[in-house]
């Protein structure tokens, strides 16, 4: 998630205008302002201060992987390596039916 849409959630999450975040925060409002119109890329510090603001951790935010499906990939963590060579070749031969498909064309 880009830094603009963070610190606008974590600032509409709490209720706050960009004045009060600015008074919690130490960071001026203008600066907060720029940052949320995506004007102005925050260090990680600055981010970080917006964020335990919200009551939330930067990192912890960042390793969300929002929109990220991770379903499949927990998935392969579990499987043998055998069964992992089985899945990779089983791709590799349906990735191959796709390009001859594409050249007949």
């Amino acid at each position: 998630m880009k830094a603009s849409r963070l610190a606008l959630s974590a600032r509409k999450r709490l209720g706050l205008t960009q004045r009060e975040l600015a008074d919690r925060t130490g960071i001026p409002q203008p600066m907060i302002s720029a940052i949320e119109r995506g004007q102005q890329d925050p260090r990680h510090g600055t981010l970080e201060r917006i964020m335990a603001a919200a009551g939330q951790e930067l990192d912890m935010v960042m390793r969300s992987g929002d929109g990220v499906d991770r379903t499949q990939f927990v998935a392969s963590l579990r499987l043998t390596p055998e069964e992992r060579l089985r899945n990779t070749a089983a791709g590799a031969r349906w990735l191959k039916t796709v390009r001859r498909a594409r050249r007949a064309r």
